[in-house]
């Protein structure tokens, strides 16, 4: 599902495991955009994942996620 944007303090569920990461920081590198994600569950600091913004026609998704904030639009 793709949002207009992504921003910090969203929550996006991995495809893969199911488990839910929030976005903690989106930036760009040279001609590609990027979101830091860290384990949504997880009270202590856990390692941050990088993950590819892709831009569509219908707004922004990240590779491998599924936005998991249903009814808010962002």
């Amino acid at each position: 599902m793709a949002v207009k944007a992504i921003q910090p303090g969203q929550i996006w569920r991995h495809d893969n495991s199911g488990k839910t990461y929030l976005v903690t920081k989106v930036y760009k590198e040279a001609l590609a955009q990027y979101a830091m994600l860290r384990p949504a569950d997880s009270s202590t600091s856990s390692e941050s994942v990088r993950v590819h913004v892709k831009k569509t026609t219908e707004g922004a998704t990240l590779v491998g996620y599924t936005f998991a904030q249903d009814g808010q639009e962002f």
